[in-house]
């Protein structure tokens, strides 16, 4: 489950008495707004999307006013905006109006899991308000720290003075970011971020940071998301037929979590473990026809369940069957192996065989027998493969699988594996 914007991570910022701006929701009245824009001068108008969707800023999305007439005309054009970020598409449901904090510096604060490091992961930089894929590396880190002692003052204050931050604000932000972890952990929460949250002075000129905009995902498998007492249908999308049977197969043990996210896609990438799942999504871009996670050590029924659900959807217009994640701790490879190879056998059984390149990268528990038996179907149904181990860089084996796509797609591979599975043109 996913949620964007202040009108919940207030909410959620209140558990651990984090400073926001002032948010007034889709049933305010004019003398709310009215009171909000006296207090604050101006007021930001803001769509309210279920789930996640981002760029709305860069889309005019976003209104500044500061009279009670503007509020009005800024609620009315995007109460119901639409919006096209990417291949997704949302229609708001409501709007918020938000008090304009006066801000000297904007901070970009992050915490998720890493595959990298093996633990979570603060990411900062006082260069926040834009994307973070647009500044230069010396301006942003990205450091880990221990999950048993969360994150600490020294943390923060090691990673703001390794980017030669003003001292102004490295005091403020130690006092408050570690109450961020506090959320993050307790919440069963999987990524956090805030930007900006704006460094905002009061009355005596110290500075306070104020969270300005929310970003949120939650492990609803954790069942410690249910008591922050957030809506059953905050997260609720228009699903595919896909996605609903795939979703339907959640259970404590082992994840399913799926999203369609280009239906024209080329790869059908079946990915463990949330860190996985965003760096993989990212770097197939528009040849990624799912953003996945299906972690969690599923048992052999489910795991065949979800693969034969995703073969029979995506296999035929798919080049390349892109099996990746990180070191599993506790996943049993050889099971998970085996229900997707006896999946695409089976698929293989009723469909016919189709061009089909298999990329696999992944270590854990069970390794080489569950490649050797994945080895085995793959040459029994003709099928061309590449495995990688768990000593190989996720990114590289993200690109080889790119590569592979574009060699099927446009250098004569998908007639080459074709000629050689004996399929007639």
């Amino acid at each position: 489950m996913q949620i964007t914007g202040m009108l919940y991570g207030a909410k959620l910022l209140k558990y651990v008495d984090y400073p926001t701006s002032e948010v007034l929701g889709p049933l305010a009245t004019d003398d709310e707004i009215r009171g909000l824009l006296d207090k604050w001068g101006t007021v930001l108008v803001k769509p309210v999307f279920k789930g996640g969707i981002g760029k709305k800023g860069k889309a005019g999305l976003i209104g500044f006013v500061d009279d009670l007439p503007s509020a009005l005309a800024e609620k009315e054009r995007l109460y119901f905006a639409e919006h096209v970020h990417g291949n997704t598409r949302a229609k708001a449901e409501g709007v918020t109006f938000e008090s304009a904090i006066p801000a000297k510096y904007e901070i970009y604060v992050s915490i998720t899991d890493s595959t990298e490091f093996r633990a979570p992961t603060l990411t900062i930089t006082h260069h926040g308000g834009v994307d973070i894929e647009e500044l230069p590396a010396d301006k942003i880190v990205t450091v880990p720290f221990d999950p048993l002692t969360g994150i600490k003052g020294f943390v923060v204050s090691n990673a703001l003075q390794q980017l030669n931050a003003p001292n102004e604000i490295i005091s403020p932000l130690v006092q408050n970011i570690p109450k961020l972890w506090d959320l993050y952990s307790n919440y069963g929460m999987n990524m956090l971020e805030i930007n900006p949250i704006r460094m905002m002075p009061d009355k005596k000129g110290r500075l306070q940071p104020i969270a300005c905009d929310f970003k949120g995902s939650f492990d609803t498998d954790n069942p410690s998301y249910k008591r922050l007492g957030l809506p059953d249908d905050l997260d609720t999308f228009e699903m595919s037929d896909f996605e609903r049977e795939v979703n339907q197969l959640r259970t404590y043990q082992g994840q399913s979590d799926v999203f369609v996210v280009n239906e024209h896609g080329t790869i059908t990438a079946m990915t463990f473990g949330g860190g996985a799942s965003a760096l993989v999504t990212e770097l197939l871009g528009e040849a990624g026809i799912l953003s996945s996670d299906f972690g969690g050590n599923p048992p052999y029924e489910k795991m065949y369940e979800i693969s034969r659900i995703t073969y029979k959807y995506w296999l035929d217009q798919s080049n390349v069957l892109f099996i990746i994640g990180g070191k599993a701790n506790n996943t049993d490879i050889e099971v998970t192996f085996r229900a997707m190879s006896d999946a695409l056998r089976d698929h293989f059984n009723e469909s016919g065989p189709k061009p089909l390149y298999v990329v696999v990268g992944r270590g854990g528990p069970n390794l080489i027998r569950g490649m050797g038996g994945l080895k085995d179907t793959l040459d029994g149904l003709k099928i061309p493969y590449r495995m990688f181990g768990y000593d190989s860089s996720m990114s590289a084996v993200v690109n080889y699988a790119n590569q592979i796509d574009d060699w099927m797609e446009n250098q004569g591979g998908k007639a080459s594996i074709a000629s050689a599975m004996g399929i007639a043109e």
